[in-house]
C-alpha cells in the first residue's frame, strides 16, 4: 500500500469515527444504532490504531504489540471480574456482545489496544528526545511505562462513569470517584504500565518517526478524538451527575494531548 493510500485509509477511519460520534450526539441514529455504537466506534478506532502502528513499526511488531495488549488486558480483566482483585468488584452486562468465558466482552481488549497504543506514542514523544541524548534503555522504558499509565488513566476518569451510566458494566460497591472505586484507577495504571514496559523491553520497537505513512501526531489526534467522543456523549446526555467526570476527564486528558502534540511537532520541525 502506497504512503498516500495508507494515510487516506487512516484518515477515512478517523473521519468515520468522528461522523458517527456526531450522529450519536444529534440523536439521528435508529434505536438499535445506539446499542451497537460503542462496539462500532471501538472497531473503527482499533482499525485506525492497527494501521497507524503498522505504518510506524511494521506488521510483525504491530501484531506482537497487539497480542501483548490483548492478552494482558483480557487476563487481568478476567481475573478482575472473577475475583475483584485488580480493579475492584464489577461485572459486565450483555450489552457489549459475546463475552470470553462468559465474563469479559471480547471488545474490551480491543478497546484497550486502541488507546494503549496512542498513549504509548504520546509517552514516546515526551521521552524519545531525551532518550536520544544518552539515557539508559531501562530508564527510558520505565519512564514510558509510568507516563503511559497516567495518560490512559486520565481517559478512564471520563470514560468509566459514562459507561457505567449507559449500563455496560456495574460496580458491586460504588466508590469514591462518582461511584467508581479509586482502586480501579490504580489497576488501570498498573495494567498500562505493565504493557508498555514489556513492550519496550521485549518487543523493542524502533524509535517513532514524526512523518511517514502514519504521522505520529495522528496517534495523538486519535487519543484526543476518543476523549472528545466520550465528552460529547456526556454533554448530550445532560445528566448532572456526569458533569463532574466530564470536567475531570477534560482537564486530565487535555494536557497529555497538548504535550504529545507539541512534542511530536517539535521533533518533526
Amino acid at each position: 500500500m502506497g504512503e498516500r493510500v495508507w494515510r487516506t485509509v487512516i484518515a477515512g477511519l478517523l473521519l468515520t469515527y468522528a461522523g458517527l460520534t456526531l450522529l450519536l450526539v444529534l440523536h439521528v441514529l435508529p434505536g438499535k444504532g445506539y446499542v451497537w455504537a460503542p462496539v462500532v466506534l471501538s472497531g473503527l478506532a482499533a482499525a485506525a490504531t492497527l494501521l497507524h502502528a503498522a505504518g510506524q513499526m511494521g506488521w510483525r511488531r504491530t501484531l506482537a504489540f497487539f497480542l501483548l495488549t490483548f492478552g494482558i488486558s483480557l487476563a487481568l480483566e478476567t481475573v478482575g471480574v472473577v475475583t475483584g482483585w485488580v480493579y475492584g468488584g464489577y461485572h459486565y452486562t450483555p450489552k457489549l456482545g459475546w463475552r470470553f468465558l462468559g465474563v469479559v466482552p471480547i471488545i474490551i481488549p480491543l478497546a484497550w489496544f486502541m488507546m494503549v497504543y496512542p498513549g504509548w506514542v504520546i509517552a514516546r514523544g515526551i521521552v524519545q528526545p531525551r532518550a536520544s541524548r544518552g539515557s539508559t534503555r531501562l530508564k527510558d522504558a520505565l519512564a514510558i511505562a509510568a507516563l503511559g499509565g497516567l495518560i490512559l488513566t486520565a481517559w478512564d476518569l471520563l470514560m468509566d462513569p459514562l459507561m457505567v451510566h449507559l449500563g455496560y458494566w456495574v460496580w458491586e460497591e460504588p466508590g469514591a470517584y462518582f461511584g467508581i472505586p479509586v482502586r480501579n484507577f490504580i489497576g488501570w495504571w498498573v495494567t498500562v504500565a505493565l504493557i508498555h514496559l514489556l513492550h519496550e523491553i521485549v518487543i523493542r520497537s524502533p524509535k517513532i518517526t514524526p512523518r511517514g505513512p502514519a504521522p505520529a501526531c495522528w496517534a495523538v489526534l486519535l487519543y484526543g478524538l476518543v476523549g472528545l467522543s466520550n465528552l460529547t456523549a456526556v454533554l448530550a446526555i445532560q445528566n448532572a451527575h456526569l458533569q463532574g467526570p466530564a470536567l475531570a476527564g477534560l482537564f486530565a486528558m487535555l494536557p497529555w494531548a497538548l504535550w504529545g502534540w507539541k512534542a511530536w511537532r517539535s521533533i518533526s520541525s
